[in-house]
């Protein structure tokens, strides 16, 4: 199916099932282009209280698709394809952070958003890479667990004055850009900024010239006077930044940085979920409201 009919047939399926397409910025471009809202993990979730429509369609790995479920249960909430899944959330288990919180009484936990429901509602408060360093700062505690992302974590941590205790927990696309990936792409194009995900490792982010969120890296690259970039992040990303700042220069580390989880996501799965309204996704009702409830404490932050 090219994709002129792709678009065509979603464009008839949506206003036939009266449904609105969500997509993080690791999906396709060809997904990104019939979505009705492309954001980062924290733009979607404030996007998903704000939805008319009566069935929500989310082009991502399942956790995200949990959290358009959890903030509008009211909604329909179908994913493409059931089985795309985040390693990053599976290394956060109920159990161990179960046994943690008893280990440690008097802290709080905080989640990072790539996490399942059962986590979330064992958590204080959410944050996403765009808001960890400001929810970590703001939750009223002087020790924090934080889970699952130990880059993440350590990246903020040292800017505060607070005891925070790492998960062994990372991202395998992001934990596999090392500083050796970028410098072969850097001895190229020695004049190239280098920008990263909060994600990647410590020997990354503490000498990248910019380190911040998905959002963040696209609003960073439109509004810098630099033209070439080195971009430490799923390649997906660059379509949006390609939008925003089409006469940039983006280049990606050697190997290039890629979900296929997140590409589990084709137009074919697409159409079949719409037409069929297939795979929808449900949470246990106390798991949804003490999850919610995690997840409003870190909009109040």
């Amino acid at each position: 199916m090219n994709l002129e009919n792709f678009k065509e047939t979603i464009q008839k399926l949506k206003k036939e099932k009266d449904a609105f397409i969500l997509a993080h910025y690791y999906q396709r471009p060809e997904i990104q282009k019939v979505a009705d809202f492309i954001g980062d993990s924290l733009e979607l979730s404030r996007m998903c209280t704000n939805i008319e429509q009566k069935i929500v369609v989310f082009c991502g790995v399942y956790f995200m698709a949990e959290i358009a479920k959890i903030l509008a249960p009211d909604k329909k909430v179908l994913i493409p394809y059931r089985n795309a899944g985040c390693l990053l959330a599976d290394m956060a288990i109920k159990e161990e952070l179960e046994k943690a919180k008893k280990e440690h009484p008097d802290a709080k936990v905080v989640a990072y958003v790539n996490t399942y429901a059962e986590i979330k509602a064992l958590s204080n408060v959410i944050c996403t890479s765009a808001n960890a360093k400001e929810v970590m700062q703001k939750v009223k505690a002087d020790k924090i667990i934080f889970v699952p992302d130990k880059n993440l974590a350590a990246y903020h941590a040292k800017s505060l004055e607070k005891e925070v205790i790492l998960w062994d927990g990372y991202c395998p696309v992001h934990n596999r850009i090392t500083w050796d990936s970028i410098e072969r792409v850097k001895q190229k194009h020695p004049d190239a900024v280098v920008i990263v995900h909060p994600e990647c490792p410590p020997e990354v982010t503490e000498r990248a010239d910019f380190v911040g969120s998905t959002s963040q890296l696209v609003k960073f690259v439109k509004e810098s006077p630099h033209e070439k970039f080195i971009v430490g992040t799923e390649e997906g990303t660059l379509f949006k930044m390609k939008k925003e700042a089409p006469n940039k220069k983006l280049l990606l580390p050697d190997p290039i940085p890629l979900c296929d989880q997140m590409k589990m996501i084709t137009p074919e799965r697409l159409i079949r979920c719409l037409e069929e309204e297939i795979y929808e996704v449900e949470i246990e009702q106390e798991t949804a409201e003490k999850a919610k409830a995690a997840i409003e404490a870190m909009f109040r932050l």
